[in-house]
């Protein structure tokens, strides 16, 4: 194993093995075009499960906080667009690209700002009397868990419910012999756009400085008169938040949902951020692209094997790395 990280450390870090597993799909496919739409598919699938595992690595982090409740955003997220796009059904299958782009914006925005209120009103009420007691929090965000869901079940009921995508992000780009849908292109890039977004506001602003600071040792931020508790429900907003959009492109991805898109969603986040590393940003983002890849790429060469994939490629990692590919917190 030592000699293996040496290896790809030489050659250039883990940063890598993305790469390095889409050369081995090239190779096994043999189809250049059929290896170009499942690469950009996986990383668009990546991308999506990025912006869901990103607010829970985040959460945990910088707050330490194990918040298994985290799906009910996903799933909250997931409805609340749908909503706003059945309401705006006219903007959505319409011919002006404009209103298309208002009515997936509103949807989006909506689905967020849901999920930093709800995201305000759970660490206020739930998670704050069980700070630094990881066994309490666990109990504690399941049993909001079930109530969320319960509520779900109350306001949209159990059916199916089916979300139209709106008409400018309907079709296909062609290129010769390669078809990637539009759709999936917008995904990922949100998704890369949120990971620059959070990369910069973590390690480049003042605010960033002091989330991080205040997780090292908070007496010392607040004892210079700083409101740490302040920063740290912004940062639960944001992580929530992060899971509601996730769950608006995801249900969009789908174009049908159900009650129990949270928890299914909730197993590939977990493995994104354990292979990535818990409370890495940049590991989750790597996980997340090795999750999208290898289920596609799995899928069209062995699809028995399809659902296991990700299990093994957990398997694999944390034998090579215990700790994950990049992570922020070490034991």
């Amino acid at each position: 194993m030592n000699a293996i990280s040496t290896t790809i450390s030489r050659l250039g870090g883990v940063t890598l093995l993305p790469v390095a597993l889409a050369a081995l799909a090239f190779v096994l496919i043999g189809q250049p075009s059929s290896w170009v739409t499942l690469t950009v598919a996986g990383l668009a699938m990546g991308m999506m499960i990025f912006l869901m595992a990103s607010g829970l690595s985040l959460i945990f982090g910088l707050m330490d906080v194990l918040n298994f409740g985290h799906s009910a955003f996903v799933s909250f997220g997931a409805f609340v667009a749908a909503s706003v796009l059945a309401a705006l059904g006219s903007w959505v299958t319409g011919g002006s690209a404009a209103l298309n782009a208002l009515a997936l914006l509103a949807a989006i925005g909506a689905a967020t700002a849901f999920g930093a209120v709800g995201g305000w009103f759970f660490e206020r009420v739930i998670v704050k009397p069980v700070y630094r007691d990881h066994l309490r929090q666990i109990l504690i965000t399941m049993g909001a868990l079930i109530v969320a869901e319960q509520l779900i079940l109350a306001v949209w009921g159990g059916a199916p419910v089916a979300v139209p995508r709106p008409a400018f992000l309907a079709g296909s780009i062609v290129i010769g012999d390669v078809a990637v849908e539009t759709y999936r292109i917008f995904a990922f890039a949100l998704g890369l756009g949120v990971y620059l977004v959070m990369h910069y506001a973590l390690n480049r602003t003042r605010i960033g400085l002091l989330i991080r600071a205040g997780v090292e040792n908070r007496e010392m931020v607040e004892a210079l008169g700083f409101r740490i508790d302040r920063l740290f429900v912004a940062v639960f907003m944001a992580g929530s938040a992060l899971a509601a959009m996730g769950g608006a492109m995801w249900a969009g991805y789908q174009g049908l949902i159900t009650p129990a898109i949270g928890p299914e969603m909730m197993i590939l986040v977990f493995i994104v951020v354990i292979i990535g590393g818990l409370g890495s940003i940049e590991g989750s983002l790597l996980g997340a692209i090795l999750v999208g890849l290898l289920a596609n790429y799995v899928a069209f060469l062995a699809p028995k094997l399809s659902l296991a994939s990700n299990m093994l490629l957990m398997m694999a990692i944390l034998l090579w790395r215990p700790y994950g590919l990049k992570p922020a917190i070490k034991g």
